[in-house]
């Protein structure tokens, strides 16, 4: 018990947080108190002119509408742009089921992907050939370090050309800012078989091949040409 002469239990002071809680807590005290609401001026975020409660609300929710709307037309641009590029895919299936003799496969693989794709360079590198491809130009000039390399990549590496071996494949090295190495191998592209060759895609742009972009459409690229060029083994 208190004692009498003793000073007084300080109270703490209500916070925004307690009024928040209690607001929140009593959904009706606004109904039991509506001429309240007719007294709130805020100041509007689009100015320093004064607006009503029900003027910021109103403000409030179109700013989420419109969100909600930019967010909307993002997933339809993203959405687009997967069609478009599952079309261009479907299209460079074709011209390469289409090419009747298999030493012109390296070349239909390569136009098809700067045609399709706006991809400004690409290169392959293929080994393990039948004998009658071994000692065309396709098949030259990858060390062994860089087919352990493209047996070591479970998925394709994106990022900066930072003067890989298979980088200087390309026409024009120097120009390429931004690299994809894709791995081909027999079958899915899961590292358990080992690679007989590997497609370099080269760009300008150093955001082309980013190292955080996704690599979805890529792995598809991958084992396309890989089924194609396998005819060549």
């Amino acid at each position: 018990m208190t004692h009498p002469h003793s000073p007084a239990q300080a109270v703490p002071p209500i916070t925004e947080e307690d009024i928040a809680e209690f607001l929140a807590n009593n959904p009706g005290f606004f109904e039991r108190h509506a001429e309240l609401l007719t007294g709130v001026v805020l100041t509007s975020p689009h100015g320093q002119r004064a607006v009503s409660l029900q003027e910021r609300q109103a403000e409030m929710l179109r700013e989420k509408i419109k969100a909600h709307e930019q967010r909307i037309m993002e997933m339809v641009r993203h959405s687009n742009e997967n069609t478009a590029i599952a079309q261009k895919i479907h299209q460079w299936t074709r011209e390469l089921a289409q090419a009747g003799d298999p030493a012109l496969l390296p070349g239909v693989v390569e136009q098809g992907i700067r045609r399709l794709f706006d991809v400004p360079q690409a290169a392959l590198r293929l080994w393990d050939l039948a004998a009658p491809h071994a000692g065309a130009a396709f098949a030259q000039g990858a060390s062994a370090d860089a087919r352990s390399f493209a047996t070591s990549l479970t998925q394709p590496f994106c990022g900066p050309n930072l003067g890989f071996e298979p980088a200087g494949w390309l026409p024009d090295p120097a120009a390429a800012q931004s690299i994809a190495l894709l791995p081909l191998r027999q079958g899915a592209l899961d590292g358990n078989a080992p690679a007989f060759g590997l497609l370099v895609l080269g760009s300008h742009d150093p955001q082309r091949f980013a190292a955080e972009m996704g690599t979805d459409f890529l792995v598809r690229m991958a084992e396309l040409a890989s089924s194609a060029l396998s005819r060549l083994r």
